[in-house]
């Protein structure tokens, strides 16, 4: 199983499993598909949104366990 981790960019996490833009955009980040976003890391896309990236991570992390 895939991991995610705060260091990894928007675009390689969207590479893993689509179905975790909504992930993303419920946890707060709705502009997943700008240019700019794809390039950032999780933990600076988090930042630029005022989220808690461990939050955000394990969010991601558990939808991928639960699919399994």
């Amino acid at each position: 199983m895939a991991q995610i981790t705060k260091d990894m960019i928007i675009a390689d996490i969207i590479e893993v499993d689509t179905e975790l833009i909504p992930v993303l955009m419920e946890a707060g980040m709705h502009c997943v598909g700008c240019p700019s976003a794809q390039g950032e890391s999780l933990e600076e896309a988090c930042f630029v949104h005022g989220l808690d990236p461990d939050e955000v991570e394990a969010k991601l992390n558990n939808y991928l366990a639960e699919k399994v």
